[in-house]
């Protein structure tokens, strides 16, 4: 590809989970986490001293930090804690479905619905308050859909390679803006909330320094909502594009769980991973350098047919154990519960309520190299 670093391309299920489940071999923080433009990176490489990567969250570190920070929160993010949210979720679950009644019989589901419930729920957990969620949404979209001329930057600057650098250093910058003051203030006066843990966590002994807790925030704002409301939205596509399905998990409630799994399968938010080979190896006859860049790309993992019966249709029936949906190993998604419970609480509210629903003009799935789904699901629909 011109433009780009040379990289090996990952595509079968098996070869994506050894390689994710192998994070000494290959490694997470030497070169940049998501795929791009040599320019960019170059431009990265500037801005950060050095650093691929502009922001350093969990899925930039490799052993020994990654552990250090990832269990600042993961009792936060335990089963049993986010199982005691479950009526504050439901609650919101609820608000969010009767604003969609709100809407008569007709609404875009991605942009009414499903990218407003998950991010009020991160936000309550995170203590962001209520009035800033719109701004959250915004910076997650331009953050995440880059190439996206309706939700991004990539309409007004493309054809300009190291844009991409530049204008994440600039959205980072927007959110260390706003979560610095928070946390100075968590830091005065703690409250019970993921703000005030992170602002007030020590790693080493010592307080995490600000660059490290903007960057902790950062990836819980942005990726804990947008993956969600992408996989929500891709479920009702599922469904709507499938009614065998959906008849099938309204008779059976029960079924709902099975809905959630092969709802992120089928919609893969996140579309790919970069690693880099620590150490020169060898997979399918093909020697891997030491330095050698590898995209996993959960896309094509997800419908691999080696893996998955009939990959892409959309089927409530499958083992939904043997996705690739958040990660493996010790970078498995620190949010996958929480994720899990607000797919549930969602479908089996919404399920209950709804009589009929269809899809009335043509989806869209947003133009994304890393984090994406569904941007537009016109339906048209009917409670009882």
């Amino acid at each position: 590809m011109d433009g780009f670093d040379p990289f090996w391309i990952v595509t079968r299920h098996a070869d994506v989970l050894q390689i994710s489940q192998r994070h000494n071999r290959f490694r997470n923080g030497d070169r940049s986490h998501t795929l791009v433009p040599r320019a960019s990176d170059q431009a990265a490489r500037r801005q950060s001293n050095g650093s691929p990567n502009p922001i350093r969250t969990l899925v930039h570190m490799d052993e020994p930090d990654h552990a250090k920070y990832r269990q600042l929160t993961q009792l936060w993010f335990a089963p049993a804690n986010m199982s005691s949210l479950e009526d504050q979720i439901r609650t919101m679950a609820v608000a969010a479905i009767d604003r969609m009644v709100d809407h008569g019989s007709t609404c875009d589901f991605v942009r009414d619905v499903a990218v407003h419930y998950p991010l009020r729920v991160l936000m309550r957990i995170l203590g962001v308050p209520a009035e800033d969620e719109a701004s959250m949404l915004k910076l997650t979209q331009q953050l995440f859909a880059s190439e996206d001329a309706d939700l991004g930057y990539g309409g007004s600057s493309a054809g300009d390679p190291a844009r991409h650098a530049r204008e994440l250093h600039r959205l980072l910058g927007e959110f260390r803006d706003y979560f610095v003051p928070l946390l100075e203030k968590r830091r005065r006066a703690p409250a019970n909330d993921l703000i005030s843990v992170i602002a007030n966590a020590r790693v080493d002994g010592k307080p995490i320094d600000y660059f490290e807790a903007v960057s902790y925030y950062v990836i819980l704002a942005t990726a804990g909502h947008d993956t969600t409301s992408s996989s929500i939205s891709g479920g009702l596509w599922g469904l709507c594009s499938n009614i065998g399905e959906l008849q099938k998990v309204k008779d059976d409630p029960r079924q709902v769980p099975r809905l959630v799994e092969e709802a992120i399968r089928w919609t893969s938010p996140v579309q790919h991973v970069m690693r880099t080979a620590a150490d020169d190896v060898t997979l399918h006859g093909n020697l891997i350098k030491k330095g050698d860049w590898l995209m996993l790309s959960y896309l094509s993992a997800n419908r691999d047919e080696s893996a998955f019966e009939e990959p892409d249709s959309f089927r409530i029936d499958r083992d939904g154990s043997r996705s690739i949906v958040f990660g493996q190993g010790i970078h498995a998604c620190l949010g996958q519960h929480l994720a899990r419970i607000e797919m549930r609480i969602f479908f089996e509210e919404l399920l209950a309520r709804l009589v009929s629903v269809e899809i009335t003009g043509r989806p869209q799935r947003s133009a994304s190299l890393f984090i994406g789904g569904p941007k537009s699901l016109p339906i048209r629909f009917k409670f009882g």
